[in-house]
């Protein structure tokens, strides 16, 4: 909630990486990669990250975001 900078968040949340359907008991390089890692790169301060993992029950058909910035999970 902080890019590019905790006093100015006009890109809001940044979605840095997106990967599904990760089998049980392996980890995200078995996984389907939607959108490819893009590093973070702050400009300036201190800032947040965090990493959100939901439980699949099956297949998820996902299409990557048209943009990284202002990203929302709800």
């Amino acid at each position: 909630p902080d890019a590019p900078s905790p006093s100015e968040p006009s890109l809001r949340e940044w979605v840095h990486w997106i990967v599904t359907d990760i089998p049980e008991g392996t980890d995200a390089t078995y996984g389907r990669e939607i959108l490819p890692y893009d590093a973070p790169r702050p400009l300036v301060g201190i800032h947040r990250y965090v990493f959100v993992l939901f439980k699949q029950l099956g297949p998820l058909v996902a299409m990557p975001p048209m943009v990284r910035s202002n990203f929302k999970i709800r």
